[in-house]
């Protein structure tokens, strides 16, 4: 089987070639943990999820790393506001982004390091910069000189006369360039103890960019298969990333294939936390949208192409899965090895494509393609029947059995209509039994 993926930096599909066949390794950027995950880190989290499924249906050892971000500016000012400890806040977030991963079917990673315990190889990783003159040190910072990078900008296209300062700090007089970006920044008299560390360069913290170099050489190698994050991480994230650790290592590839996922917009806009429309996974899974919904919701689009969130998407979504539930046969198990659906997602995810072949899989086919991309992970019965007041259903349903017993037809439709109001729909069975599903 061939597997073509859209390479971001040859800006081409092309054939997946790995460098060890038996050892597939990729690494995708994870959260940055001081707030609840939202549809656009879903988005990306899902996708990776379905390329890491489909790499292990290929090959027999797949390695995925996929980083937690515990030291950050942002995370620094939001255990601020809520006037906790900095270490009490990223628990609690990522906890909350596992959470909500897991109800979206999202497999673990082979590995989850944190940022704040890799610091010893940030600083390795700089010391090799400043011994390969791609970096600098100035007023207790250490920077990388982008004119010393020949290639950069090649990821995102950019020229260099072009680039904006690809830092999170303001352009300083201590830069050389104003493109030059931090591998390290000193400590601030305001900074909380637990987010300074020590350097060779005085107290301080690591930029935002050098950690996922950093962990990614270190459990991936100088060269690995794939690299993934969403499109807006390409720059200047993902450009200084390749620039670091092939500064640190001359003759290294880094990643061979980088892969971006689109942007996410609710009802036409830019999901922004201004807009109002910045909508978390957690909202959704409390307004009572199942996990499986929104993670084929989230699917229904190229991966590559934007996607649109809207309240029709949900329905949409739903109403797919209810059809696909009400044919499903757990207990069979299918080759799916030749089939259109596996062909479409080997065609780099042609996600639209695959989804199309659910609906004319047969009953057996349905449940081997659906587990490829996390989905029928419910029975029938617990899709149609389950939620909290499943008990409460239950005592209804059997009531208005009675009531039609008895003839009271004026409380079997009373119960009828007051189950619709809950979302609730029963069928009446040729031996007097009711079922009931929810819409």
């Amino acid at each position: 089987m061939t597997l073509f993926l859209y390479n971001t930096l040859s800006r081409k599909k092309e054939i997946f070639t790995p460098i060890d066949s038996n050892h597939i390794k990729m690494y995708v950027c994870g959260p940055t943990v001081y707030d609840r995950a939202h549809l656009g880190n879903a988005r990306s989290v899902v996708i990776y999820d379905v390329l890491f499924r489909l790499l292990q249906s290929l090959y027999p050892n797949v390695q995925y790393v996929r980083n937690i971000t515990d030291v950050d500016d942002k995370i620094n000012a939001a255990a601020k506001g809520r006037a906790i400890s900095i270490q009490a806040l990223t628990q609690e977030v990522t906890q909350w982004f596992h959470d909500d991963m897991q109800a979206l079917g999202v497999l673990n990673p082979t590995l989850e390091p944190k940022a704040t315990e890799h610091i010893a190889q940030m600083i390795t990783m700089i010391e090799q910069l400043i011994a390969n003159r791609k970096a600098y040190i100035a007023d207790g910072h250490v920077l990388v000189s982008v004119k010393s990078l020949q290639d950069y900008g090649a990821l995102s296209g950019r020229v260099q006369e072009d680039l904006n300062a690809g830092s999170r700090i303001k352009t300083e007089s201590y830069k050389r360039d104003p493109n030059d970006f931090v591998l390290w920044k000193p400590a601030d008299a305001e900074d909380d103890a637990s987010s300074i560390f020590e350097s060779p360069w005085g107290k301080g913290r690591p930029g935002w960019h050098i950690e996922c170099s950093a962990m990614s050489v270190g459990y991936l190698g100088t060269d690995f298969d794939i690299h993934g994050g969403g499109a807006d991480l390409m720059f200047p994230h993902h450009e200084n990333e390749i620039a670091q650790a092939k500064g640190a290592n001359p003759h290294s590839h880094f990643a061979h294939y980088w892969v971006h996922n689109g942007f996410l917009t609710v009802n036409g806009e830019k999901m922004s936390k201004s807009l109002g429309n910045f909508i978390t996974v957690k909202h959704l899974l409390d307004k009572g949208i199942k996990g499986e919904v929104i993670r084929y919701a989230l699917l229904k689009t190229r991966y590559r192409e934007p996607l649109d969130w809207s309240e029709k998407l949900v329905e949409d979504a739903k109403k797919e899965l209810d059809g696909f539930y009400r044919k499903l046969d757990k207990n069979a198990v299918a080759d799916i090895s030749h089939s259109e659906f596996y062909k479409a997602l080997l065609d780099d995810l042609n996600f639209p494509k695959a989804l199309s072949e659910l609906h004319v899989a047969t009953p057996e086919q349905l449940y081997t393609m659906g587990s490829l991309i996390g989905i029928f992970q419910h029975t029938a019965e617990s899709w149609f029947r389950g939620g909290d007041n499943a008990e409460d259903i239950d005592a209804l349903v059997e009531q208005r059995i009675q009531a039609k017993k008895a003839k009271n037809w004026a409380e079997a439709d009373q119960i009828r209509a007051e189950l619709k109001q809950k979302g609730v729909l029963i069928e009446d069975k040729p031996d007097g039994s009711s079922i009931w599903r929810r819409m």
